[in-house]
This record gives C-alpha cells, structure tokens and sequence, in this order.
C-alpha cells in the first residue's frame, strides 16, 4: 500500500520499520506487533506517515507515556525553535555530558571579519566550532549551501590565536549540526573539504538519536504530559533535558502546575530517562 511522507512523496508501507521504530520506543515485541496490527487496519492508500506516527504514538501513550515521549525525539527535537536557540543549548548539554568543554553564542575574530560561533567546542587541544543549522519543519534537508558557507567563515577563523577557551586558543576542527538530515551533495562536500557532520541520522550509530537515546539525553520536548506553552516557560527558565527536569521539580510549580499534575510529569520524565518498561 502506498502511503505519503512528510516531503509529499509516495512510498510503500514498511512494516518492518514502523515494528521496530516502536520497539525502539521501549515497547515489547508482543506489544509492538498488536500496535503495528491495530495501525494496519487503520491504513488507506495515500494516508500520510504523520497521521501513521500520530496514531502509533496514541497506541504507545495507552501502554505508557515514556514510550511515546521516546518515540517523539524527532518531534521533540523540532520543538526546540522555532529560531533553534534551545536546540543550540541541548546540543552543548549532550557534548558536555560526553567530557566536552562548551561555550555558546559567542564571538571569534577572524583572519578578515568577526563570526559568531554557535557553539565552541573543547576536548584535551582540540577546538572545534559547531555551526547548527535548525530546521523546524521534518522533511527539511540542510544542502549543500551550507557547508560551503560554513567552510568560509572556518577557513577565515582558523589558525587564529585569540582567547576562547583559555588566553591563547585556536580553532582547529568544524562540525555542521542539523536537527533533520544533509542532502547527498552537501555530506559529499563536507567529506571532501574535512568538515565534520552530525544529524538526526548521521554518522551511523553516532547520530543524535543515537547519542540521545544511549545517554537518556531527552529534550523536554518530548513529554507528552506537558503543554506546549509549559515546555517553552521550562526552557526559557534553563530546563533543557528531562533529567534537569527531575532535579528541578520545583520549577514545574513555579510556572503554575498543580501538585496533582506535577507528579504525572514526574513519572513520566523518571520512567522516560531510567527506561522504565509498562
């Protein structure tokens, strides 16, 4: 059966990769085959894979709102704009966690002109500039513009000395991050001019959904327990990860939560991050 994605293009229905996209999820085998069933009788031709994924999701939320708060990272991850300023500030929380050394939104002076760095980056001497480029809508790639962009403004800051991190730094490595996926022309460029890429997909078992998911790194985008609106107060307010979450729960009545609803969030967030199974 031919179903549509998120680019408008018309694809057949993969079983196989809805089962194991649910599993993933945190949902048994057993579980994930009633879901994939009940979702197949549900199809028509020409149906999309966002009404697909909504109605996986609502299947998943009666087993257990963790599992569908899992199997949303990639809503979650576009929740975090609309200008990707959170995006920026979950991405540094995951690179520290990973032993890095991290400043964001900050100024370097180049060999020509002056570039804003989306996030610096440090481990042992190596100094890496990081360029995000967000994405709010899924099917969104980043092309090869960018790499070609973001390989000038590297070519104009490396080799100078300057302070970044300590009084005299250098910035010797570049990494494009985006929160959907490169074009094959733009990952051919960045390979052939040494720049390095990270994306929801890429590189393979090092991606963001990889780095997240070993790391129960979760954005509070995902948690299905609460508003939009909530999420956006959480952000503004430094509450990036779901395990900051945990260890700020004061935080959810200071933006006006009930007591009652607080510990739903609770729940959901320590089933969420200590994979906890339903």
């Amino acid at each position: 059966m031919k179903i549509v994605k998120y680019s408008g293009e018309a694809v057949n229905f993969d079983k196989g990769k809805l089962t194991n996209s649910i599993i993933r999820a945190g949902a048994s085998p057993e579980s994930a085959a009633d879901i994939v069933q009940s979702i197949e009788s549900f199809l028509y031709p020409g149906i999309t894979t966002r009404q697909i994924h909504k109605k996986a999701k609502q299947l998943l939320k009666r087993n257990s709102c963790a599992q569908a708060a899992r199997y949303e990272l990639r809503v979650g991850l576009q929740l975090l704009g609309p200008a990707g300023f959170f995006f920026e500030k979950f991405l540094a929380r995951i690179f520290e966690k990973q032993g890095y050394e991290c400043r964001t939104n900050i100024f370097l002076a180049g060999k020509c002109v002056a570039h804003e760095i989306d996030i610096a980056l440090k481990k042992g001497t190596v100094i890496t500039m990081a360029e995000c480029k967000f994405h709010a809508a899924r099917d969104k790639k980043s092309d090869v513009k960018v790499p070609l962009y973001v390989l000038s403004r590297f070519n104009d800051l490396k080799d100078v000395l300057q302070p970044i991190f300590s009084g005299s730094d250098t910035v010797t490595q570049c990494l494009i991050v985006t929160n959907t996926r490169f074009t094959t022309d733009a990952s051919t460029f960045a390979l052939c001019a040494g720049l390095e890429l990270l994306s929801w997909d890429m590189p393979p078992g090092n991606a963001i959904k990889d780095m997240v998911d070993r790391g129960n790194d979760y954005p509070i985008t995902c948690l299905t327990t609460i508003t939009l609106i909530e999420k956006e107060k959480l952000m503004v307010s430094g509450v990036i990860l779901v395990r900051e979450l945990l260890d700020k729960l004061d935080t959810i009545e200071r933006i006006g939560i009930s007591p009652t609803r607080k510990n739903r969030i609770a729940r959901e967030a320590n089933e969420l991050i200590n994979n906890i199974t339903i």
